[in-house]
């Protein structure tokens, strides 16, 4: 990792260009760095920004090659690409998050034993390598998800199970591949905590939103989470234990359950900016992505002080119109307290993560009653 600061117009290369690569590089250019994407989807939404977008895949020699002959430092979009290709960049150009910890992340197993490993708790659960792993006790953890080890997000590769018979079916319909069966706890929320960290040890912790889903995906943000202070302060530094004992350079995002009691259990993390932190973009005094820049850059984290209470909405592929056409947007353009983030895809598609708005208010209640309000109209 470089021990002197990055500073613009340096090129920053990231790998991947889907909202997240998108939003980062708005962010990056905004502050002075040109920025390039390698991503092998031709209409990466990232590449409308960015100065070049390098079309091939995350393990393309030529196009590694590339990315270190002319970037001062690459980060990542998301968990799924080539961690050997991080690794290999890593000896050449500094590197954040690292190949390592984005293969940690990559794995639920890897995932959660290190969780453990920090003195951190999970809900109980069983590591399924081979059939094999199927002959132990399975009833303490029943019910429970079976949950694919690796490719699994917004509720892919994931099935309830109640039953040792429904959890051997359903990990044969899965293919026999490597899994985990977690056991189903009794949710008051989920909540989550995204932390920065940065090669000098620095750390900041942006306000804890409590999410909630639809279908397994990210429906609805709210920050401040309508949680206990205690139970906010007691997400955020768990977060950071964790981060400082992976060593992470980046911005980590940790996703938490919370149990009767004020309980938090530690459920998965991504190793890059979230979807549950969108709304830093429109209401706190820096932004996730741009903390994601100013840690791969070896600057100082930015405060991370929430500056209005806020919901922000998912926009998925389902608003659109049948024959393609734009949801209903008057309501909320006109409205002056909210802010519509759309992300160039081309094809709407049902699941598909489309956009988001943020509604700012002065309370997170009012804020929630505005957001649904609107959502209602589109």
């Amino acid at each position: 990792m470089a021990t002197k600061p990055i500073l613009p117009p340096a090129m920053l290369g990231i790998l991947g260009g889907g909202q997240l690569g998108r939003m980062f590089t708005v962010a990056a250019k905004t502050m002075g760095y040109r920025v390039t994407v390698l991503d092998p989807d031709a209409n990466a939404p990232a590449a409308d920004f960015a100065d070049v977008h390098l079309c091939a895949a995350y393990n393309d020699q030529a196009a590694l090659k590339t990315l270190v002959e002319s970037c001062a430092a690459v980060t990542t979009e998301f968990e799924n690409v080539n961690a050997d290709s991080m690794r290999w960049l890593a000896q050449h150009v500094p590197v954040s998050p690292s190949g390592d910890c984005v293969a940690i992340a990559q794995d639920r197993i890897l995932e959660k034993s290190w969780i453990r490993k920090a003195g951190l708790a999970t809900a109980p659960y069983l590591a399924l390598e081979t059939v094999e792993d199927l002959n132990h006790d399975l009833r303490p953890y029943l019910p429970g998800i079976l949950k694919t080890a690796r490719l699994g997000y917004d509720g892919k590769g994931q099935v309830r199970v109640a039953t040792a018979a429904d959890a051997r079916a359903a990990y044969a319909d899965l293919g026999g591949q490597a899994c985990v069966l977690e056991k189903m706890l009794p949710l008051v929320c989920e909540v989550s905590a995204i932390v920065t960290r940065t090669n000098t040890h620095e750390v900041a912790v942006f306000p804890v939103s409590e999410n909630r889903h639809a279908k397994g995906i990210l429906d609805v943000s709210i920050v401040p989470a309508q949680v206990d202070a205690a139970v906010a302060a007691k997400a955020q530094q768990m977060a950071i234990q964790l981060a400082e004992a992976l060593d992470y350079i980046g911005v980590l995002a940790v996703e938490f359950f919370v149990l009767d009691g004020d309980e938090l259990v530690l459920n998965e993390i991504a190793p890059r900016p979230h979807n549950s932190g969108h709304y830093t973009i429109d209401a706190c005094l820096t932004s996730q992505y741009e903390q994601q820049v100013r840690a791969m850059c070896g600057l100082y984290p930015g405060k991370t002080d929430l500056m209005s209470p806020v919901v922000m909405v998912n926009l998925l592929g389902d608003v659109w119109k049948d024959d393609g056409a734009e949801p209903n947007w008057s309501v909320l353009m006109q409205a002056p307290n909210v802010h519509l983030h759309l992300y160039g895809k081309k094809e709407a598609r049902p699941g598909r993560k489309m956009g988001h708005y943020c509604v700012l208010a002065d309370s997170a209640e009012n804020a929630l009653a505005q957001a649904e309000a609107i959502k209602d109209t589109l």
